[in-house]
């Protein structure tokens, strides 16, 4: 393994170490989609030292991307998303490898696509893949950090089958398609926090967003919390529990101050 000098300041965090760093740096992590949320969590799982992470995207970059989606540039425009991002990222730490997957997801090759990965971060901007990256995570019992954003909101939580709700019981329907407005800041914001999540999981420290949706608000800046239970009657993973998701103490509300 590289030096770790470049990793001491996250090394000092209580409970961490040289042993939770090695971990990082022996990890393999998917990050399926490399627009706005992509962008944030592949920088961010870079930085921190995961060892490989591959990345998944078959469009090219367009100038409408370039708001949000800071692993491309101007000159990147017309490139592979995969390519311009494997780029950008390999000049950040050469010590982490970078496995590049030029093609969308789908039930003809995610299995090949997401073997051998510790965890799954779902950056996609379509809920076919999704759907389609759920299914395979529960049956082959692999962690998913979802993560989505519209606007100036976002919403992360962690998919750890067979014990948390899975994105079907979440979603059992898919949001009406279309362009979906974004403000940079959100994306970077909530792909931040799927690296948090999936960082936190690797290491084995703090609590996860098991069974919890966490939902900020950047227009009013305020985050509320929900408690997701599973669906017995779910086509994915549906055996115990009741599907449906309530705010936390009733309530979505903001923090004090």
């Amino acid at each position: 393994m590289p030096s770790l000098d470049r990793y001491r300041r996250q090394m000092d965090l209580p409970g961490w170490g040289k042993d939770a760093q090695e971990r990082l740096g022996r990890s393999r992590v998917l990050v399926a989609g490399l627009g706005g949320l992509g962008s944030a969590v592949a920088t961010n799982l870079v930085l921190a030292g995961v060892g490989k992470i591959r990345i998944c995207d078959a469009d090219t970059v367009d100038i409408t991307n370039l708001n949000r989606q800071f692993l491309h540039s101007e000159g990147s425009i017309g490139s592979h998303k995969t390519r311009s991002a494997m780029e950008t990222l390999a000049a950040l730490n050469s010590g982490v490898e970078i496995e590049p997957v030029f093609s969308y997801i789908d039930s003809g090759n995610v299995a090949e696509i997401a073997s051998g990965v510790s965890i799954i971060v779902d950056c996609l901007d379509n809920f076919e893949g999704r759907y389609v990256l759920n299914r395979w995570a529960v049956e082959a019992g692999i962690p998913l950090v979802h993560g989505a954003v519209w606007g100036l909101e976002g919403r992360v939580t962690f998919i750890a089958p067979p014990y948390t709700p899975c994105l079907a019981c979440i979603f059992p329907a898919a949001p009406p398609g279309g362009s979906v407005p974004v403000l940079g800041a959100a994306s970077c914001a909530i792909g931040s926090l799927q690296a948090m999540e999936t960082v936190k999981y690797i290491v084995g420290t703090g609590r996860l967003l098991k069974g919890r949706m966490f939902i900020f608000d950047g227009s009013t800046m305020r985050f509320c919390e929900l408690e997701l239970e599973r669906n017995p009657l779910c086509p994915v993973c549906g055996k115990v529990g009741h599907g449906g998701s309530r705010p936390l103490n009733g309530s979505c509300k903001a923090p004090p101050d």
